[in-house]
């Protein structure tokens, strides 16, 4: 499990400077900007760590967000609900890296805190084998 304990690793720290952010009740354009912009490190990271952890722990292979956010809920890392907000933040982080739209940036910080929270629930998970 060392190159999924190194993954787990880059995307808590991710994660966790995300987080200084993402629940900012006042944020500067500035802050929301940058926000949504680490959200997109943050992702990457995240669900490289969570195709290590696929492919180490349980043996699936996956190439794409999408092709490992959906396995994740078929070995219990996550319910319907949550893999549905996968697949959201998967279409929020491919809006944020290919066009540039204030609103959708306001729109894409105002759910940055589920975001965390769905990648910090699935983190935890993986570090404890603990399924939902």
């Amino acid at each position: 499990m060392g190159r999924v304990l190194e993954r787990l690793t880059l995307a808590r720290k991710a994660l966790g400077m995300l987080k200084e952010v993402a629940f900012l009740e006042a944020p500067t354009p500035v802050e929301r900007d940058a926000a949504v912009q680490h959200s997109e490190y943050t992702f990457e990271a995240f669900w490289k760590a969570l195709q290590a952890y696929l492919r180490e722990r349980e043996g699936l292979e996956a190439a794409s967000p999408k092709g490992t956010f959906r396995p994740a809920r078929e070995v219990g890392l996550w319910n319907e609900e949550e893999t549905l907000l996968s697949l959201a933040m998967t279409d929020d982080r491919h809006l944020t890296v290919h066009t540039y739209n204030e609103g959708l940036a306001k729109a894409i910080y105002q759910r940055l805190p589920r975001y965390a929270e769905l990648m910090e629930r699935a983190l935890g998970r993986m570090d404890e084998g603990d399924p939902v």
